[in-house]
């Protein structure tokens, strides 16, 4: 499966698409997409983990980081759903509590990992996830079999995000009735 998904990928290989949609080299690698952080700021957290606490393993905790690109995030706001060649970046960066003038709390550090969601109608199941570690260029696709694809399809309150942990997106998502309760909870 992982074969055919790269080779779907490779045939998909475009230099000239746009800044916004997914670029995929010719061995079918999704291209880092380094203006990540001017995309759309959907949420913030720190020290979430989807499996127990005894297992978030970071201690301290991270922060993670979650980017939509702008049409893609237009495009939900007036229908609720993901437009084809969305793209989420997921930024996770280490946390510290003493620096400069801070007493208590936490505060962002270093890039720990940055990891690509896309939606693309032309890759088996729509979705790929891609991991870039903290500087890697090119990423394969995660095979199928990988842990994210099941969260995601179970999980996701849209399609296979995870639109309950965007404040801003959920009245849209329950306006537009493409909100999975069952899924959010």
């Amino acid at each position: 499966m992982r074969i055919a998904l790269t080779l779907i990928l490779a045939a998909l290989w475009c230099t000239s698409a746009p800044a916004e949609e997914p670029r995929y080299t010719a061995s079918g690698e999704l291209v880092r997409p380094e203006n990540y952080r001017e995309w759309i700021f959907l949420t913030s957290g720190i020290g979430m983990t989807y499996g127990t606490q005894a297992n978030a393993g970071a201690s301290p905790p991270r922060f993670d980081n979650v980017f939509v690109t702008p049409a893609a995030y237009k495009a939900f706001l007036e229908t609720g759903a993901w437009p084809d060649k969305t793209m989420f970046a997921l930024e996770i960066r280490s946390s510290e509590s003493k620096g400069s003038i801070n007493k208590g709390g936490r505060f962002q550090e270093g890039v720990t990992a940055l990891e690509i969601e896309v939606k693309d109608a032309r890759i088996p199941g729509k979705w790929a996830y891609f991991d870039f570690g903290t500087s890697k260029q090119t990423a394969p696709p995660l095979p199928r079999t990988a842990s994210c694809h099941a969260c995601h399809s179970t999980h996701g309150a849209v399609e296979n995000t995870f639109v309950q942990f965007y404040p801003t997106l959920i009245p849209v998502a329950k306006a537009k009735g493409t909100w999975k309760k069952s899924a959010a909870e």
